[in-house]
């Protein structure tokens, strides 16, 4: 406790601390939660918690230190700059808050391979969010943590609240990464998945210059060593889809593909729970009941501790934070092959895309910088009955410091370089949404999945879609041939081509900015789309 204590005081700021605890594991922070009134224990094992007014990210608290280093390798269009001056003020006040207070210190990394891996020193205000990124990134052998060298440190206090005026945000909460300092400040939200996405955000910084490609994406492994890798937003399937128990789960959302393949960043998984199906994806359902378990904002009966995933009266966005082991086929190494397989998930809640599509290589990188999904009434507050499309660039735009274009410039490289089958696969709806249209079944999806990643449905007899241009199989056993081709399952034609024209226009309006940054054969692509949406 002193040691710490003293190499808290001399490398990190930190002064007169009422305690700083090092490393603990589960047991001891779940005594801790539970003493300090941070959360409960639920039927089955798992510490229940609630995180206040913050049930999911801010991107807009979220700020990136604008220096000489920085200001020329940052994509400001889509960050936020704070200037060195206010950093410095922050992180002075927010250490001064932590005088007298009791801190939860844990020495993790992030990256299975070791030749890109970071070691990040995080030092939390709260029990539970020790124990839930100890779950998240990946723990060093013991012999280890004796000279722990922290390559970033992340200091996490949710009762801190920040002052706008002087701290150079726009309110009370804030989420600060300094690259030249290698810290990162988060005050004034208790969600922990702030930390997991500044580890990433770091990532996705860095790795680029080695000729890594940091990817939000899941990914996993055949028993015929091929690998697959799964794009896609929150909603889209990433975990759900990933965690096949025919296949060996590597990670299910960050990774890197580097030059000797597939790596995860992380050590556990981050699950939405909300309505989870014991029959549809039984290996995450098993986790909310296990000992280890961090459940954020799950109802829990306050009599017996049982759990109603059902139940969305603090958030849809309910979530499982647990180690990767967790998941029966998970891999122990958190590496893989290169991809044979690249999959782009989406979520169209308008009833245009089909349910699988087969891309070109010019294909892929135009949909991976679209990073097209669509919001609907009941995930955000707020949304109104239509459905709303969101374009996230690089299906991660909140957690990209750089440039579009250097990403997708690498996942173009890689692609090329590994002759990868690439798909587009929507998870969202089929036919006409005003008419109460459903959501596409687990089973049609994971059945499509795997005929493209076992070989069949490449050699399936396929048609053009006349508006995207990207291909769809003409037959595919079992499988409605309706559901293959969404316009066959409207009722009114001219309805839906005129859904399809008008989904066209928002990706033809989206992708301008991106014309500068592209190639021929994705220019020829996107010019195929504007052309449809006339």
């Amino acid at each position: 406790m002193s040691e710490l204590r003293a190499q808290v005081w001399e490398t990190h700021g930190f002064r007169e601390l009422a305690a700083a605890h090092r490393n603990l594991g589960a047991p001891a922070l779940y005594e801790a939660a539970i003493r300090r009134g941070e959360g409960r224990l639920a039927d089955g094992g798992a510490i229940a918690v609630l995180t206040g007014r913050h049930t999911g990210r801010s991107p807009n608290d979220k700020y990136i230190v604008r220096d000489e280093a920085s200001a020329g390798r940052v994509w400001w269009d889509n960050n936020q700059a704070m200037a060195p001056e206010a950093f410095t003020r922050l992180e002075a006040d927010m250490l001064a808050y932590a005088r007298g207070r009791e801190l939860f210190v844990q020495d993790l990394l992030a990256g299975a391979d070791p030749a890109h891996r970071l070691s990040v020193r995080v030092a939390t205000e709260y029990a539970w969010h020790s124990l839930f990124i100890r779950n998240l990134l990946l723990r060093p052998q013991a012999a280890a943590l004796e000279d722990f060298d922290p390559g970033f440190v992340i200091v996490d206090l949710p009762g801190f609240s920040a002052e706008p005026s002087k701290h150079g945000c726009a309110t009370s909460t804030v989420i600060a990464v300094n690259f030249a300092k290698r810290l990162v400040l988060i005050g004034g939200t208790s969600y922990a998945g702030e930390m997991k996405k500044s580890v990433f955000t770091i990532l996705n910084y860095l790795l680029p210059d080695d000729r890594v490609m940091p990817m939000h994406c899941s990914a996993n492994v055949g028993e015929d060593g091929k690998s697959a890798i799964f794009f896609g937003l929150s909603g889209t399937g990433k975990t759900t889809l990933s965690a096949d128990s025919s296949r060996t789960l590597i990670g299910d959302d960050e990774h890197g593909w580097g030059h000797e393949g597939v790596f995860n960043f992380e050590g556990g998984c981050y699950a939405k729970v909300i309505r989870l199906s014991p029959e549809a994806e039984p290996e995450i359902y098993s986790t909310t009941r296990r000992f280890g378990t961090v459940l954020e904002n799950v109802v829990v009966d306050p009599a017996t501790g049982a759990l109603d995933l059902d139940d969305d009266r603090y958030t849809e966005n309910t979530r499982a934070a647990y180690p990767i082991d967790f998941i029966p086929h998970a891999s122990e190494t958190g590496c893989a092959p290169h991809p044979a397989n690249v999959i782009m998930l989406t979520a169209d809640a308008f009833g245009v895309l089909p349910p699988i599509a087969k891309l070109s290589p010019s294909q892929a990188m135009y949909h991976f910088l679209s990073g097209f999904t669509s919001r609907v009434a009941g995930t955000e507050k707020g949304l109104g009955k239509d459905p709303q499309p969101t374009f996230s660039t690089c299906f991660g735009a909140p957690f990209m410091p750089r440039h579009p274009s250097v990403y997708g410039n690498l996942l173009r490289d890689l692609i090329d370089q590994h002759d990868c089958d690439c798909w587009l696969v929507n998870t969202g709806w089929t036919g006409p949404v005003a008419q109460g249209a459903k959501r596409m079944p687990i089973k049609l999806t994971r059945a499509l999945l795997n005929a493209a990643l076992s070989g069949p449905l490449a050699a399936s007899q396929w048609r053009v879609d006349p508006v995207f241009g990207f291909r769809t199989p003409v037959h595919v056993d079992g499988i409605d041939p309706k559901l293959l081709h969404p316009r066959d399952s409207w009722a009114d034609k001219a309805a839906y081509d005129a859904q399809a024209q008008k989904l066209a226009g928002m990706f033809r309006d989206n992708f301008r900015k991106y014309l500068d940054y592209v190639d021929e054969r994705v220019l020829k692509n996107a010019d195929q789309i504007a052309k449809a949406a006339g």
